[in-house]
């Protein structure tokens, strides 16, 4: 067991870990923290799970100066989401200086990431075409680098980004240390590794082992068009007592909160723009039972204390087993039972085969309900609370009323009656919900160009790949400007 005070981190930095409920070291934040706090170049051969984001952001966030606002330190990242996370994480990481943290990428409003830029960040976050897209335009000034992280660099490889990547470290300085984090090294990343890097230390670490055994894990095949519908059956036939349903973006779960009330639900969602003193009412709301369903964002529901949750239904699937691993670690707590079901369409199964590699657990199968068996769900339901109600054996100011009923009318009516009146008959009300694009494909079947041009959702529509760097006897040198 390694502590993070024999690491040689600063007190600032220590006492944001410590804030953040962080005080033993994963045996890659144990190997890379001391060799990365000395500037050396380094290659970690790990998978998501295993904390390579405390790995590289602690060192970095205690090499940054704080006085000077300039870009001191950047992170190239696949996709928005993962873009996100780490700026949210490095965030907190470096709450004790107080630095400016700027996570980038595409389908954001370039100006207002402009003129986030023009303050001075110390260290910026991005995907690989909205940084080139900001290199191009000239609006990002990277001359004071003194660190580069890849982050999940066989991911970018699959999206395409290679060629993206080696424009980007064509445009930082050469006298950098360089980090580069892959689950896998195939050859173009070594490649990258060879060019760039200087005598890189290689560190390896296996995924600890992320289990969930008293979760039962199901997904089902559906479309996304369908996916709404789909969810509002499995709310009426499984009746959960507390629900959160996770969506990939902000977007989609406001959307989805508002599509659930709509249906009749009591749902309200959670998700980075909210202030947080509305985070903490809804989230009273919802421990108390006022709230049926919660809809959060990964990046929301990070560290949430709750208990009672039964279900859990990712309605998009996530792009990483860790963040699988904790949205359905919100259910099965204190030796309890709990659900979770995950939507998938078909372009999006690779992702499956992935998170059962890493949670060791198969997920079942479960057939997309119907609407009649939605209407047999609410109706056990009430069935199920009438039976809990005559075992109370507490209707004695009931009897006469009921008595007068069944002279005029037969049993099997009267019970009818009742059911009907009780059951909450699947609701179809028209929602209109915004449609996400699948994650990018994990296939191998097309070469990283074509991927580029089918998968890659960060880029800026108008973009205009430009040749950064210019070969001379295989070493790349910075272009003219």
């Amino acid at each position: 067991m390694t502590l993070f005070e024999e690491l040689g981190i600063s007190p600032a930095t220590l006492k944001s870990l410590k804030n953040m409920g962080f005080e033993e070291a994963t045996p890659i934040q144990a190997e890379t923290i001391p060799m990365s706090l000395q500037n050396k170049d380094l290659i970690g051969q790990a998978q998501t799970g295993t904390g390579k984001t405390a790995a590289f952001g602690v060192p970095l966030i205690d090499k940054i100066e704080k006085e000077r606002r300039q870009i001191q330190g950047i992170i190239i990242a696949p996709t928005r989401e993962l873009a996100v996370q780490v700026s949210e994480e490095l965030y907190k990481i470096g709450a004790g200086k107080r630095l400016g943290v700027l996570a980038i990428y595409g389908g954001q409003d370039i100006n207002r990431q402009i003129r986030a830029l023009k303050k001075g960040p110390h260290i910026i976050v991005g995907t690989p075409g909205r940084l080139l897209d900001h290199i191009n335009r000239k609006t990002i000034n990277l001359e004071n680098v003194q660190t580069v992280i890849l982050d999940e660099a066989d991911e970018m490889l699959n999206m395409g980004f290679i060629e993206d990547i080696e424009s980007i470290l064509a445009s930082v300085p050469e006298e950098r240390q360089t980090l580069l984090f892959s689950a896998t090294m195939p050859g173009p990343i070594r490649k990258i590794a060879e060019r760039f890097m200087k005598n890189p230390e290689v560190i390896r670490v296996k995924a600890r082992e992320m289990t969930v055994p008293l979760i039962e894990q199901y997904y089902v095949e559906v479309q996304e068009k369908n996916k709404f519908d789909v969810l509002t059956r499995l709310l009426d036939i499984q009746s959960p007592e507390l629900a959160i349903v996770f969506g990939r973006t902000k977007r989609r779960v406001d959307e989805l909160a508002e599509a659930l009330n709509l249906r009749g639900y009591t749902a309200e969602g959670i998700h980075g723009d909210l202030s947080q003193a509305k985070r903490m009412s809804v989230l009273r709301k919802f421990k108390e039972g006022s709230i049926d369903v919660l809809v959060a964002t990964d990046v929301a529901a990070r560290g949430l204390d709750i208990s009672g949750v039964t279900h859990v239904y990712n309605f998009d699937i996530p792009q990483d087993p860790e963040s699988y691993v904790h949205r359905i670690g919100r259910t099965g707590r204190a030796g309890k039972q709990g659900m979770a079901l995950t939507f998938v369409t078909q372009r999006e199964k690779s992702y499956l085969s992935v998170v059962e590699r890493t949670t060791k657990k198969r997920m079942e199968r479960m057939q997309a309900p119907t609407l009649d068996q939605a209407l047999e769900g609410q109706q056990k339901a009430v069935l199920d609370k009438i039976v809990q109600t005559i075992e109370s054996n507490n209707l004695q100011f009931y009897r006469q009323t009921a008595e007068e009923l069944l002279r005029e009318h037969d049993a099997t009516t009267v019970v009818a009656s009742v059911l009907k009146m009780l059951t909450k008959e699947p609701d179809t009300t028209p929602v209109k919900l915004t449609e996400e694009k699948p994650l990018p494909n994990r296939g191998r079947d097309k070469k990283p160009q074509d991927r580029r041009r089918s998968s890659d959702y960060n880029r800026n529509k108008n973009y205009k790949p430009r040749t950064a760097t210019k070969r001379t006897g295989g070493k790349p040198t910075r272009s003219s400007r």
